[in-house]
């Protein structure tokens, strides 16, 4: 069975890159009817917070990733690491190292020096450190016994076939002083327990990957499938930050985008299914491989997602989008129970906006009275417009209340007064919504209301009058 798993450390929030790898990891197990198990990789204890995991958490639920396993922490596991540890110790495959920081520098130091590669020489390796007594008071660390000799061939499901040769990498360290495992070691412990099938991962985990090969091979183990996605880019070309409009993935919900979109857009960063653009998650899943997976870096794109998010949001239920709106207005100071329903408002102006937070900001004047500019004022309150509105409030108050019967008495106060139809229906726009750019007028009074449409009216009319 196809296992995969995504792994985060929770020293901040969850962002575009980790994102995209959940979505891939998960949507390669569910193509495959397989497991996506949830790891938290926390064993970094200064920068870990619970902070920072709930973030994730929240982050995967929005996004919809469900994991079949887990969360499994880290820092919960650690017995099982130093058994681990403890069994290469036995069989040979590590050692305790008694080096200190400042001798592991001064090392390093002679070895730059020398125009050399700085690396840890094995001095505490069994044969190197033979009739040598451990320094007193000194806890030491354990280290991988990594192979001098041969290479190590890693057939990478994306990149291809990758090979590093052994006298490249060093000795690393797999057990800290502390007794909580580095990241290279507690990674293959936890991928070997959990029967991860499928290590699915952004590129910039290529350099570890052969490391963790030979601690699979000292353990006896079969190795997992390797497929390293390429990183991504802001459209600069440079490396994606918070310069190019990249923040945590909650962000995005908090400015009101939909998961649907999101998903949409990460999913087309890198992969692609034909000329495909707009698909559902279960499209995804149907279509997902990892050989459709670009081996060239993906460019992140604020206008496409925004672009997808419009898309998205003019698909959607219009009572879906009035509760994901709510919030937004609640937060705006409107009191939706004293105004009309926010469904057919939301039905009204998902067609003129891109998220959710726009949404609610065209909706706050059905909520709360908002007064024009003066500027608005003076360009659209003229003697004629203003005594063609008068006509008009006096019409409304005994007419029909629906958008047909409103659009006739607007027309019949144009032409009442001898004007065309925008010379009543913008000072109108202005005067209701304090705004003038707005949907169809007539579509916003019948929603507003007719007493409060005529009260605002009426507050305008006299304000202008005197």
């Amino acid at each position: 069975m196809v296992r995969t798993r995504f792994a985060p450390s929770p020293t901040g929030y969850l962002h575009l890159g980790g994102a995209r790898t959940a979505l891939f990891s998960w949507a390669y197990a569910r193509k495959h009817g397989g497991k996506f198990i949830l790891r938290i990789e926390d064993t970094d204890r200064e920068r870990s917070t619970e902070v920072s995991t709930q973030a994730i958490l929240d982050a995967m639920d929005w996004l919809g990733l469900d994991y079949d396993e887990g969360p499994f922490y880290q820092m919960k596991r650690l017995a099982r690491y130093a058994e681990i540890a403890e069994q290469l110790v036995r069989d040979g495959k590590a050692y305790y190292c008694y080096a200190s920081r400042d001798e592991l520098e001064a090392m390093r130091e002679a070895q730059r020096a020398r125009g050399e590669k700085p690396r840890y020489d094995g001095r505490w390796r069994p044969e190197n450190a033979r009739g040598r007594t451990p320094p007193a008071g000194v806890e030491p660390v354990i280290r991988f016994r990594n192979p001098e000799e041969g290479e190590v061939v890693m057939d990478d499901l994306v990149k291809g076939t990758v090979i590093v040769a052994n006298t490249e990498l060093d000795d690393l360290v797999i057990v800290r002083a502390d007794g909580v495992p580095t990241y290279n070691f507690g990674v293959v412990v936890d991928d070997l327990d959990m029967d991860i099938t499928h290590v699915i991962r952004g590129d910039d985990h290529v350099n570890n990957t052969p490391r963790q090969i030979n601690i699979f091979k000292a353990l006896g183990a079969a190795l997992p499938k390797f497929a390293h996605v390429p990183m991504i880019l802001g459209a600069d070309g440079e490396r994606l930050s918070k310069r190019h409009g990249a923040v945590s993935v909650m962000q995005y919900f908090d400015d009101g985008y939909l998961p649907e979109a999101m998903l949409n857009y990460l999913a087309r960063l890198g992969w692609s299914h034909g000329d495909d653009e707009v698909f559902s998650k279960e499209q995804m899943v149907e279509w997902f491989e990892l050989d459709h997976i670009s081996r060239s870096a993906a460019r992140f794109d604020p206008q496409k997602l925004l672009w997808l998010n419009a898309h998205y949001l003019k698909a959607s239920d219009d009572a879906r989008l009035a509760d994901l709106a709510r919030p937004f207005l609640d937060k705006d100071g409107c009191d939706l129970s004293r105004g009309p329903a926010l469904g057919p408002i939301a039905g009204l102006l998902k067609e003129r906006v891109s998220t959710i937070g726009e949404l609610a900001d065209a909706a706050v004047y059905f909520y709360r009275r908002l007064h024009p500019s003066a500027e608005l004022r003076a360009q659209h309150y003229t003697a004629e417009s203003l005594a063609a509105l008068g006509t008009l409030a006096g019409t409304l108050k005994g007419a029909e209340w629906n958008k047909a019967a409103i659009s006739a008495a607007m027309k019949a106060a144009a032409e009442a007064h001898g004007l065309k139809m925008p010379k009543v229906a913008m000072p109108l726009r202005v005067m209701v919504t304090g705004s003038s750019q707005t949907p169809s007028i007539d579509a916003i009074l019948e929603l507003l209301g007719r007493d409060e449409t005529l009260q605002r009216m009426k507050e305008e009319l006299s304000q202008a009058a005197g």
